[in-house]
């Protein structure tokens, strides 16, 4: 049986922050960039999906920049973690398991001695936890240079944030919107009193272009009887997207010298099948066949961290807002990303959400 690359991505594609897959099964596929995943070309930056996170930022000095990177415990957040302090760059993890935290840091300085690296605890469940974090943040009198919205949940099944909140909603998008909306003022005075640009890297994923039909479901969006976990999640991944568009237009509108951007980290092959039931016991050669052909078409966690890296770091970068990147190179993402009006409605339901 031979499974050509399209074909392959069209069935489904795994999510770098999780190890499930996408089901794009009798779904439309709109606006998928065009990759060489067999030959890895280098796109217009000069990367490709094969493109490592140290190779993207090779010869860049960093230093006296300060960044927050959620969800930096593992995967790729610990190696966006590891890359950015080893470039200069002062890291602040904001992660959940502040055990988890402590073994990454030390394991970072252990490579790299000079690295600047602290934890400080952050639930994004919780809103209440964001603003304790927030707060702490900006008593610390740090400045904020970059702010990375990576960590997030994937296909639960249906259950509320502490907020009551559902969580796929609530962790990947709500507690990130909030905590962005609490750091602008640091990341304001930084970019004004260093004369450098901010800037915002919300991690999304190809699962953008797969959320509930409505796109953002704001009259059903606790709605049990009707959950779907690769919708909710779709609806998530498209909520950071929007979330990174909207912002760039209120941040141009103040004159306010930060950019947001969203990208797609990449696909893995660990535990490809794992999670696929219909395979359960009859995998054999079958699995075989696809993890060698993954060793060849998808990522390691070092390429996937690589496009997180790459928008946070590359100078010639400077400017550019409300883009969506995917393997170190400007993409295109979906039609409902683009959607002004609803970028603008997502960010009113949003406020008011974390309001309450």
């Amino acid at each position: 049986m031979l499974i050509s690359a399209c074909n392959f991505r069209n069935i489904s594609s795994l999510d770098l922050n999780s190890t499930e897959l996408i089901p794009t099964k009798k779904k439309k596929i709109e606006n998928i960039p065009e990759k060489m995943w067999l030959f890895r070309r280098n796109g217009p930056s000069g990367f490709s999906s094969a493109s490592t996170a140290d190779e993207v930022t090779a010869g860049i000095d960093a230093s006296g920049l300060t960044a927050i990177v959620t969800g930096a415990s593992s995967g790729i957040g610990t190696e966006t973690a590891r890359v950015l302090a080893k470039r200069g760059v002062h890291v602040v993890m904001g992660i959940r398991n502040m055990d988890a935290g402590k073994q990454v840091k030390e394991a970072i300085v252990k490579e790299i001695p000079s690295a600047k690296v602290d934890a400080m605890e952050l639930d994004l469940t919780s809103l209440a936890s964001v603003r304790k974090f927030a707060s702490d943040f900006s008593s610390s009198g740090r400045p904020l240079n970059i702010l990375i919205n990576n960590a997030g949940v994937m296909t639960p099944p249906f259950q509320l944030s502490k907020d009551n909140i559902e969580t796929q909603f609530a962790t990947n998008h709500l507690g990130h919107f909030l905590l962005a909306n609490l750091l602008l003022d640091t990341m304001k005075k930084t970019a004004r009193e260093t004369k450098k640009e901010g800037r915002i890297v919300n991690v999304s994923s190809e699962a953008h272009r797969f959320p509930y039909k409505e796109g953002i479901r704001f009259d059903k969006l606790n709605d049990e009887e009707g959950y779907s976990r690769w919708g909710a999640y779709g609806q998530s991944k498209l909520a950071n997207v929007l979330h990174a568009n909207e912002l760039t237009r209120r941040l141009k509108e103040e004159g306010a010298d930060i950019t947001a951007n969203s990208l797609h980290p990449g696909i893995i092959t660990t535990n490809l099948f794992r999670h696929l039931g219909v395979f359960e016991g009859n995998l054999g050669v079958f699995e075989g066949f696809v993890s060698t052909l993954g060793r060849m078409v998808l990522k390691n966690v070092q390429q996937g961290a690589s496009t997180t890296c790459y928008v946070a770091l590359r100078p010639e970068l400077k400017g550019v807002s409300g883009k969506y990147f995917s393997d170190n190179n400007l993409a295109d993402a979906s039609e409902k990303a683009a959607d002004k009006d609803l970028a603008r409605k997502l960010w009113e339901f949003s406020l008011d959400l974390t309001k309450k």
